[in-house]
């Protein structure tokens, strides 16, 4: 096949749609989609046409745009993600909702993130709360530090520590809220062998079991770290909300709600300590 020569030429020649294609070129370019579309007929480079054939590569393999741009927006903000963290994705959008209203009415709220993966939810509590303390942990040293990077360059005050879950050096503080989006995909779940899936860390997506243990060892350690009247708040699989309100009424937690993303699907549950 004869080699295509313009923008216009290699955008439609493409396998990708016009969209992704446009997004990889201003990717290779460094330029806003506004630039193409009045460039499209310029002649293109030899070296940004073989740049951009390697990310139309990845691409046509299945890899995730976000890890190809090397970045995902979020409440309106662009975090900075690699295959070391989670995709942030539109329905963790809910959890950080339901942990702003969680701590609405506390004056400087403090405020746990376990499992911070790219820190698109500690940095987002942080910054629509100023006034708060977020600590935010995750297993992962390569995580922790995609986290610190989008909250320096976003801005955001917080503090990381490496650890698994509570196994990190918090200290002994309490905190008004714990918040988190654990791995809660069951193991045999065929989806992890599918779509964006199959690029991202198989420790942010499954427990390796029966996807709950993550979601038990965040609602039974939480009593210990929560002051009184403190809310855990976690994001869940689309069938595991009745299982979470079960664990979180053996563990002593009242006030206890299931919130419905807008597929009507049971994302995000919370329960409040009652002693």
């Amino acid at each position: 096949m004869a080699a295509t020569h313009t923008l216009r030429d290699r955008v439609a020649a493409s396998p990708l749609p016009r969209l992704e294609a446009h997004m990889l070129w201003q990717q290779v370019l460094g330029v806003p989609r506004s630039w193409l579309i009045a460039h499209d007929t310029d002649p293109l480079d030899p070296a940004h046409l073989a740049a951009y054939e390697a990310l139309e590569a990845r691409r046509a393999a299945g890899e995730p745009m976000a890890y190809i741009l090397g970045r995902r927006e979020f409440l309106g903000r662009e975090f900075r993600v690699t295959p070391d963290v989670l995709i942030p994705r539109p329905e963790t959008e809910q959890l950080v909702e339901a942990a702003l209203e969680a701590v609405a009415g506390c004056a400087a709220p403090r405020v746990l993130d376990l499992g911070t993966g790219s820190g698109a939810v500690a940095v987002s509590v942080a910054l629509a709360r100023p006034d708060a303390r977020v600590d935010a942990t995750d297993v992962s040293p390569a995580a922790l530090a995609i986290a610190a990077e989008n909250a320096r360059a976003l801005g955001a005050s917080l503090q990381f520590f490496h650890g698994n879950w509570y196994d990190s050096r918090l200290g002994s503080p309490q905190y008004d809220l714990i918040v988190s989006n654990p791995p809660y995909i069951h193991a045999r779940d065929p989806h992890l062998g599918q779509g964006d899936l199959r690029f991202e860390p198989p420790t942010a997506l499954t427990d390796g079991a029966d996807g709950l243990s993550a979601l038990r060892a965040i609602i039974d350690g939480a009593p210990r770290y929560l002051a009184p009247s403190g809310t855990v708040c976690v994001e869940h699989g689309w069938d595991q909300a009745g299982a979470v309100r079960r664990l979180l009424r053996r563990r002593g937690f009242a006030d206890i709600a299931s919130l419905r993303d807008l597929a009507g699907i049971e994302r995000v549950t919370r329960g409040r300590l009652s002693f």
